[in-house]
C-alpha cells in the first residue's frame, strides 16, 4: 500500500482513542473524591472506567472493519490503555494505603507501571525500525487488568457483606493473574523489539 492510500489519522477510531485519554482525569477525580470513601462516587468511577474501556474495543473493531488502522493509532491506543489503567492503579493504591494490604497494592502498582511505561518508551525507540502493535497476549493482559481494576473500583470493602467479600476475593485472583500476564508479556515485547531491530538492520545492510 503506498502513501496515497494510507488512511487519515483523522478518523473515528483515533477519535475514540483520544476520548479515552481525555477521560482519564475525570475518572481519577470520581475515584478519589472524598478519599475514595463515597459509595456513589466509587460506583460512578466504575461506570466511567467501564465506558472508557469499552471504547478500546470499539475503536479497534472500527479500525479493522473500515481499514482505519494507522501508525498513530497503533501507538496511541496502548498509551490510552496505560494512562487509564495507570490512573486506576495509582488511585486504588492511594485509597487502600491504610489497609493491611496497602503495601501489596503499591508493590503491584509499581511493577505494573514500570512494565507498562517501560514498554511504551521502548515502542518509541523501536519506531524507527518498525511499529510494534499490541499482541494477543497484550490484549489478554488488558482484559485481566480491566476485570481486576473493576472489582476494586467498586466499593466492595465498604459494603462489607459475604457476597462482596467473595467478589473482593475474585478481584484479588484476577489481579494476581493480571500481574503475571503483565510481566510475561513485557518480556515477550522486549524479545519482539529485539527481533524487529535486528531484522531492520539486516535489511538495511544485506
Amino acid at each position: 500500500m503506498d502513501g496515497a492510500t494510507q488512511p487519515s489519522n483523522l478518523n473515528i477510531a483515533n477519535a475514540l482513542t483520544l476520548v479515552r485519554i481525555v477521560g482519564v482525569p475525570f475518572f481519577g477525580w470520581l475515584l478519589l473524591t472524598h478519599d475514595g470513601e463515597s459509595i456513589g462516587f466509587r460506583v460512578a468511577a466504575w461506570v466511567a472506567f467501564a465506558l472508557l474501556m469499552i471504547t478500546d474495543r470499539i475503536d479497534g473493531d472500527l479500525a479493522r472493519k473500515y481499514d482505519l488502522v494507522t501508525d498513530f493509532g497503533k501507538l496511541a491506543d496502548p498509551i490510552a490503555d496505560k494512562a487509564l489503567t495507570g490512573m486506576a492503579f495509582v488511585g486504588l493504591s492511594i485509597i487502600f494505603s491504610d489497609e493491611s494490604y496497602g503495601w501489596l497494592f503499591w508493590t503491584i502498582t509499581i511493577v505494573v507501571l514500570v512494565r507498562e511505561w517501560g514498554i511504551t518508551v521502548m515502542r518509541f525507540f523501536i519506531k524507527k525500525y518498525g511499529v510494534m502493535p499490541a499482541s494477543q497476549g497484550g490484549k489478554i493482559k488488558t482484559a485481566l487488568q480491566a476485570l481486576a481494576i473493576g472489582g476494586f473500583v467498586l466499593p466492595f470493602e465498604i459494603w462489607n457483606n459475604p457476597l462482596t467479600d467473595l467478589l473482593l476475593f475474585v478481584s484479588w485472583v484476577a489481579m494476581a493473574a493480571a500481574v503475571a500476564v503483565t510481566v510475561v508479556t513485557g518480556v515477550m515485547y522486549v524479545r519482539d523489539a529485539r527481533v524487529i531491530r535486528r531484522e531492520a538492520k539486516a535489511a538495511a545492510h544485506p
